[in-house]
């Protein structure tokens, strides 16, 4: 076996390792973030989702999945939004006053009582997302949180949190992505996620 052939079965057995370790404490988790999720939708509650870098493009990802992936004949559809799709917004808030900044000037402008707010961070220390999360918490929104390596600030200052038990950045936003793959599918597919006229 060469060398990069060993380095990928390093990777991916380093990732199956992860995921038997998430069966023992996500599957209650998820519980916990599908009940939310739903409350919110039912109650026409938005959805927020930041991060950085390849949380950034998880957080996009997200915010497609839960306002098509997500959506069910019998239940209302999921009003989400990406705080890392407007551009401009971000480069003004960030020339103008600081990259901390870029996700909870944004959010000053609609979040509202019972929103979400989910910030997607690997190490749970990125500024601009404690930033956005601390806002959320004082307003009265609903805060979850994604993170790896020891769970950062982050595991401490949301509402909801769960900490990928990994220490490799790019496994645990492997495993960020397959999370709201997950969530988005149960949401779409469980009958526990119907609507609230229809349950």
């Amino acid at each position: 076996m060469g060398d990069v052939d060993a380095r990928a079965v390093k990777y991916l057995n380093e990732v199956v390792k992860t995921l038997e370790a998430m069966e023992r404490d996500f599957p209650s988790k998820a519980q916990t973030i599908v009940t939310a999720l739903v409350k919110a939708r039912d109650a026409g509650r938005r959805v927020y989702i930041c991060g950085n870098g390849g949380s950034a493009s998880t957080s996009s990802h997200m915010a497609s999945d839960l306002n098509k992936g997500a959506s069910r004949k019998d239940a209302a559809r999921f009003k989400a939004v990406a705080l890392t799709d407007n551009i401009p917004a971000m480069l003004a808030w960030a020339n103008d006053a600081s990259y901390d900044d870029i996700f909870v000037e944004q959010l000053k402008n609609h979040l509202e009582r019972g929103d979400i707010v989910i910030g997607i961070s690997g190490s749970g220390n990125s500024p601009n997302v404690l930033k956005a999360l601390h806002y959320a918490n004082d307003e009265g929104a609903v805060t979850i949180g994604l993170t790896g390596l020891d769970g950062g600030k982050l595991a401490q200052l949301a509402k909801i949190v769960y900490v990928v038990p990994n220490q490799t950045m790019q496994q645990i936003e492997d495993v960020h992505l397959l999370i709201e793959h997950m969530l988005s599918m149960i949401l779409r597919d469980s009958e526990e996620c119907a609507g609230a006229k229809e349950r």
